[in-house]
């Protein structure tokens, strides 16, 4: 097989990636105080759904905890293998965190609804990490009913 199995676009191939994920680290993550936010809300509804959330905030640099948990500053820092990092951030912002991404090598990388990177995700998924592009996790985690 190719590096072009990792990139996974298809409802199969997401339930397949959810039902094997249980650590998410969320890179870009918001806080508490901005609970509107897709970047809140998405994770908060992960957590109640089962996921061990790990949150990776790139501003709001005084925050030492999201929903609970300890905040880390980059992917590598996380002690725990991550099975998927879910980014927050605008397209043009996720290449600068592509080499901390291979570095802690998670299973799978899931970019939010508006955010794609087809060299990112080339790059990953040459690197064995599946990759989701312009699609929002908790949409589909609900749509997929599990």
């Amino acid at each position: 097989m190719t590096w072009q199995k990792n990139i996974i676009t298809g409802a199969e191939q997401i339930r397949e990636l959810l039902s094997g994920t249980t650590t998410i680290a969320v890179l870009g993550i918001k806080t508490e105080a901005q609970a509107s936010q897709p970047a809140f809300y998405v994770p908060r509804y992960l957590e109640s759904a089962g996921f061990q959330i790990i949150p990776v905030p790139v501003y709001n640099p005084q925050v030492t905890h999201i929903l609970g948990q300890k905040v880390y500053r980059k992917l590598i820092e996380i002690p725990v293998e991550v099975d998927l990092v879910n980014i927050f951030r605008r397209s043009q912002d996720v290449p600068a965190h592509l080499d901390d991404i291979l570095a802690k090598k998670p299973k799978a990388v899931w970019l939010q609804s508006g955010i794609r990177d087809d060299s990112v995700a080339e790059t990953l998924a040459k690197a064995d990490i599946k990759i989701v592009q312009d699609r929002c996790l908790m949409v589909d985690h609900r749509n997929l009913g599990r």
